[in-house]
Formats: structure tokens, sequence, C-alpha cells
């Protein structure tokens, strides 16, 4: 039975969340406040978070930020801000996924249960080795060169789905439907996401070492030459 955190002050919203996700076999623990949320996924580790963004100790993004910082618990931001521009930032702090309010009950759980069998596939896979790169599955902690490198949730995810199809060009539509699980457009949260990972790799959308841009297509990885 997963154990999800649920991080909502409003009461109604929070006693109905609870009650579909409780009916649909998970166990819940419901917090109205950041600080507590963050004292309980420090103690229990929860399988998941979901984090309204309104909360009213500390702002619901600033949560998120503290929260990456002791764990990579998946979290799906809750969110009244339907803007692009504060999704794009929600995911770059850390977001695995986001749910517009308001939203149903039944489209939070497609939402949980997409996320957590991703992260459970991820968990029980082994390992992947492509040139310097050496990506951990069960671990979820990859090394370039030997050196640790610092991915949050979400580029871990894409770096590791690329590196399992080595050479091949994995389209944006496939990205966003097996990374993200989602099937609406989302170039610009792709966009955001490469452009950070290639950071970490060392490397520039001009001069590629192992993510190459196939234009029109998709992205692939590949060992250096």
């Amino acid at each position: 039975m997963p154990d999800i955190l649920l991080v909502e002050d409003d009461r109604a919203v929070q006693a109905a969340l609870t009650h579909t996700l409780t009916e649909r076999g998970f166990s819940v623990h419901a917090l109205c406040t950041a600080i507590d949320a963050l004292r309980y996924v420090a103690d229990h580790k929860p399988d998941l978070v979901i984090l309204d963004l309104g909360l009213p100790d500390l702002d619901g993004s600033a949560v998120l930020r503290m929260m990456r910082g002791v764990s990579s618990v998946p979290v799906i931001i809750a969110t009244a801000r339907g803007e692009e521009r504060s999704v794009v930032e929600l995911l770059n702090a850390g977001a695995d996924d986001y749910v517009v309010k308001p939203f149903s009950g039944e489209h939070l759980v497609a939402r949980i249960s997409a996320l957590l069998r991703r992260t459970h596939k991820a968990d029980s896979t082994e390992v992947l080795d492509l040139g310097g790169l050496h990506i951990d599955l069960r671990q979820r902690t990859a090394t370039l060169d030997g050196v640790p490198m610092e991915l949050n949730r979400r580029e871990f995810d894409l770096l590791s789905y690329l590196a399992a199809r080595p050479g091949r060009v994995v389209s944006r539509r496939e990205l966003i439907h097996d990374v993200w699980q989602r099937d609406d457009s989302g170039d610009q949260t792709i966009d955001v996401h490469v452009s950070w990972l290639r950071r970490k790799l060392g490397e520039s959308a001009a001069r590629p070492r192992y993510l190459y841009t196939v234009r029109g297509v998709g992205l692939k990885l590949m060992a250096p030459q």
C-alpha cells in the first residue's frame, strides 16, 4: 500500500482527496503546513508527495526546494497557477508532475499511478554504461568520468531513458509520453530539462559530447567518438 503525503490547507479539498485516494488503496497522511510536511518527509520517507502551492506558512515552490534538499521522493504539484512559465519553474525546482486546479480525484489517481509505476520500474533495473557515463537505476545515481552527477528526478529519468536506447533517435512525443507520462505537448518543458542536462554533461547544444538534437525529430544519446 503506497504511502502518500497530501499537503493541502483547504480542509474540504483535503478531505475529498483523502477519501478518494484511500478508496483506491493508498495510505494517506494529510497535513496543512509546509513545516509539518518537511518534517514528515525527513522522518517517514513517503512513497509520493502531493504538494499544494498555496500553504499558510511557506510558498509551495519554496517548500519544494527545501524538500529536494533532503529527499528525492516523487512530488506532484497541485497548483492554481496554470501559466506555462510557472509550471516550467516548478519542474526546474524538482517537481515530477503537476495538476492544475480544479482537477478530479480520478485524474489525480491516474497521475499518481503513472509516476509510481515509472519510479518502481527504474528502481528494479540494474545499471547502464555509456562512454564515461555510469547510471545505477536501482540507486538512482549517475557518474560522469567517475564524478557524481547532481540530477533532479526528471533529469535522471530523461538521462536513463535515453541511455537505455544508445544511438537511437527518440522523438519528443515519445519522451512526453514515456518520461513525463503525459499526452499533451511539452516542447518547452523538454527544452528546459535538456538544457540543464547538457550543462551537467559538460557540453552545449553547439558542442555536444553525449546528447544530440536531431532537428525536427528528437534526441539521441551517444558515447563520445
